[in-house]
């Protein structure tokens, strides 16, 4: 009989496009494939089967996956297709009508069944069978991005992530806080909150008690944020909006226990773009609110995305927003020209903007930003701060502050030094900045 060493497990390819909440999907298809006893294979030609996790969102994404998945085709030729484009099957078999099965988002057991019925798992064997209890990451092992919920509740009329996701479903307020405790156990220093719409976590479920350790906790962002700021790591909130009630985590920040940090999607700052967005929270009240916030916590760092050229944006639209970029202190900005998205409701709105006048606002509104940035960056040299290490090559150190997540934000240049080491915290003494990068130099020992 053939030993268990000499009989290799079935191996698959993945490849995981999109954002972060997508990037936790392919997580968990991951894990539960290393549950079943396959492989994960790097390369298209040792694997005898891809999947593709597809991002549907905007007309480039989409290229994107197509692109992907004819790329996995033409290498591999077995595909099974998961993710937000997944809910236009019809799109991918047009193009690709040699796919394998196509899926939507969330639809973990649907992947499982095609890829079983595909390549049969192999026989269970408790002896090599064995996975971490944090899971299989994408991420490096010093953070990990923590989903609370799925769906959104929200009908704004450029996005169809409610019709590719759903309504909001909030996970289990003790799941998620016994996922976040197995992660840092495991040695993870980050966790990055996310989900489409962080701060109505819990609506669905009415604010419903849960149990986490023996004790009661309410299914509520302020709850969760107070519990999972006493595991010891990072704790770092994405996709925020500025409800009344982001008003009380403002305190866990101030007290060190919830990085200060808001990554706060806005959109835009003119009330009549907003309604013709159907965003929440009107501009005025959204800048009281962040000066009450920055009263309380100084330190306060604020991330937000905007879009430039919607339907309709007249120059007076947009000089108010440039006026709320200045106004906010914004410290990380991101911006998109409006893209018309298959399916969305603002693809009907009249007014057009022309592609030239889209890219010219999308110039100046970077430049305003930067010129923000790069003045709040100033005020930061000479102090000293804790900051995450990334990575080490060579003579370069790359190091993340409180005011930086990973990818989208700027990072801190550290001066090489013998203490520094991947996933470590170290003390640092920032002596330069830019418009988004700080450097700096590991603080001498006192």
């Amino acid at each position: 009989m053939a030993s268990v060493q000499s009989q290799r497990a079935p191996r698959i390819g993945f490849v995981s496009l999109g954002c972060p909440k997508a990037l936790v999907d392919s997580e968990r298809i991951l894990t539960q494939l290393r549950t079943e006893g396959y492989e994960v294979s790097p390369s298209y030609e040792d694997s005898e089967l891809v999947v593709v996790n597809t991002c549907g969102f905007i007309d480039s994404a989409v290229a994107e996956s197509l692109d992907a998945i004819g790329e996995a085709l033409a290498e591999n030729g077995r595909v099974v297709v998961t993710g937000c484009l997944g809910v236009k099957p019809e799109v991918i078999e047009a193009e690709h009508p040699g796919v394998l099965a196509v899926t939507g988002p969330q639809q973990y057991e649907a992947v499982m069944t095609a890829v079983r019925e595909h390549v049969p798992p192999p026989a269970h064997n408790p002896y090599v069978d064995l996975m971490p209890p944090q899971g299989v990451k994408l991420t490096p092992r010093h953070y990990a991005y923590l989903k609370i919920s799925e769906g959104c509740n929200h009908n704004c009329t450029f996005c169809i992530i409610p019709s590719m996701r759903g309504k909001l479903v909030s996970r289990p307020v003790g799941d998620v806080l016994s996922e976040a405790e197995r992660l840092v156990d495991a040695g993870v220093k980050e966790l990055l909150v996310v989900s489409q719409d962080t701060s109505a976590y819990g609506v669905d479920q009415r604010y419903k008690t849960g149990f986490w350790g023996g004790k009661p906790v309410r299914t509520r962002m302020f709850d969760l944020a107070q519990a999972l700021g006493t595991l010891g790591s990072w704790v770092r909130l994405h996709y925020v909006y500025p409800y009344p009630h982001v008003d009380d985590v403002i305190p866990l920040m101030a007290e060190g226990h919830v990085l200060p940090y808001l990554d706060i999607p806005f959109q835009h700052a003119s009330p009549r773009i907003l309604r013709a967005m159907k965003r929440p929270a009107a501009a005025e009240n959204t800048l009281k609110r962040v000066t009450a916030w920055r009263e309380r916590c100084p330190e306060l760092a604020i991330r937000s995305t905007f879009i430039v050229g919607f339907p309709g944006e007249t120059e007076e639209d947009f000089n108010s927003l440039l006026s709320f970029v200045e106004e906010a202190q914004l410290d990380r900005v991101g911006c998109f020209a409006y893209s018309p998205v298959e399916g969305a409701k603002a693809n009907a709105l009249d007014g057009a903007v022309p592609e030239a006048l889209k890219q010219e606002r999308l110039e100046r509104f970077m430049a305003c930003a930067a010129d923000v940035s790069a003045r709040r960056l100033a005020q930061k040299v000479g102090l000293e701060m804790t900051v995450l290490v990334d990575a080490i090559e060579d003579d370069v150190v790359l190091a993340r502050s409180y005011a930086d997540a990973p990818e989208i934000d700027g990072v801190v240049h550290v001066t090489p030094h013998a203490s520094l080491a991947v996933g470590d915290f170290a003390q640092v003494r920032v002596t330069s900045a830019d418009n988004y990068d700080l450097w700096g130099e590991v603080s001498p020992l006192e």
